[in-house]
């Protein structure tokens, strides 16, 4: 007999035959009844008037015997009655709901994602959440605590590791970011960033489709997702396609046109981004990398030696939800700290927080950062796509407002 209570998604694992303890809520009662927790659900018989008293909504720890299917010849070990009715809450949303299920495959997704970087030679790195600067994208704020800010990204400190030496390195990251809040942000959600030093965003977009595959695959969804009614197929490369080319292809806007926009009117620029292209890279079947923006919209990324109007930035697409936000990183510190203290006139022009310069950030890259590309993914986006949830919510324990 097993020593340990074990759960009711545990008892497929063993031998027929064998006694064991099984721990878990009543879901129904009577002579045979249904014990459940969050994982998985077990029926349970036993002689006559064995579980006299029991109700449902108890908690019960039973003995029985694994018959391959279910546990006949139970006893009554333990049991606890709630004073609040069930299911409500808690119970109701992860034992009757479903969320428990989606946590575990939300577990399942991240060890394949982590697997699948280390066997790529990445080394897993954990950077302090509370910094003296949250980062200064004009289109993100910073939620202010004792001795800093709380990150909307690990970017500076990863970064500094890179100039440390380490060449290929990844993170699963909690962040805050104020005032995200829908189907697809949070106020606190995962980051899944990875750097490679030495190499060209090229390879880190490869990296990207490697990882949009594991997670369908462990999320039991191989080669494509699933949400709904769509089917987003993930066998074939995905598609590759220019701001300048979609602008071109979705919008009454010329190049020159769009330039001008992302410099001067970005109000027109996002519009046409927002409501024309995104909609219509949502209605592909496949995911699509959005790639060589402006390079006023790429503060982090540097600018294409081919053609300085634009940057090494993409963004992948799928299902219509943008899922991360690449660069070929910016290693100039002269230009780097140009364009911070630009993006700090522009916060205070708008009436935005204007954070202090990361002088730490400046100063390694003045040590000398390699050539190097990142990306910062949506680990939340990524694994609710690869579950076929409609929201972030549904495969995060407690999604605000329900902390």
């Amino acid at each position: 007999m097993s020593r340990c209570t074990l759960s009711p998604s545990r008892l497929p694992e063993l031998e027929p035959g064998a006694t064991v303890r099984v721990g878990g809520r009543v879901l129904l009662a009577g002579d045979a009844l249904t014990l459940a927790d969050a994982l998985g659900v077990v029926q349970v018989k036993g002689g006559p008037g064995w579980a006299s008293g029991v109700v449902e909504g108890d908690l019960l720890e039973i003995e029985g015997a694994w018959s391959g299917h279910h546990l006949t010849g139970a006893r009554v070990l333990g049991l606890t009655r709630p004073r609040a009715p069930a299911p409500t809450g808690d119970v109701r949303r992860f034992l009757t709901g479903g969320a428990g299920r989606r946590l575990q495959q939300r577990t399942r997704v991240i060890a394949a994602l982590r697997g699948h970087l280390e066997s790529e030679g990445f080394l897993e790195v954990e950077t302090p959440a509370i910094v003296p600067c949250p980062g200064l994208d004009l289109h993100l704020d910073g939620c202010a605590t004792d001795g800093g800010y709380l990150i909307t990204s690990p970017e500076y400190q990863m970064k500094r590791l890179l100039v440390g030496g380490l060449p290929r390195i990844f993170q699963l990251a909690r962040c805050f970011r104020k005032g995200e809040l829908g189907h697809n942000h949070n106020p606190e959600f995962t980051m899944l960033e990875w750097y490679r030093a030495f190499a060209d965003h090229e390879e880190v977009m490869d990296d990207t489709e490697a990882l949009v595959r594991e997670a369908a695959k462990a999320a039991g969804s191989p080669g494509e997702f699933r949400v709904g009614a769509r089917r987003v197929d993930l066998q074939r490369p995905f598609l590759r396609l220019t701001v300048a080319e979609a602008f071109a292809r979705y919008t009454a806007l010329s190049e020159g046109e769009m330039l001008r926009c992302a410099r001067e009117d970005e109000d027109t620029y996002f519009r046409a981004l927002v409501e024309q292209i995104e909609p219509a890279l949502g209605a592909l079947d496949q995911p699509v990398f959005l790639l060589d923006y402006p390079a006023s919209q790429a503060s982090l990324a540097r600018k294409k030696p081919s053609d300085p109007r634009y940057a090494e930035r993409f963004e992948l697409y799928a299902a219509g939800i943008e899922l991360c936000n690449g660069f070929g990183e910016l290693t100039d510190p002269a230009e780097q700290r140009a364009r911070f203290e630009a993006d700090q006139r522009e916060r205070a022009r708008r009436g935005l927080p204007v954070y202090p310069l990361d002088e730490r950030f400046l100063g390694a890259l003045e040590e000398g950062m390699p050539p190097a590309s990142g990306n910062a993914l949506g680990l939340d986006r990524l694994i609710a796509l690869a579950c076929g949830a409609s929201t972030i919510g549904e495969i995060q324990a407690f999604p605000a407002p329900l902390v």
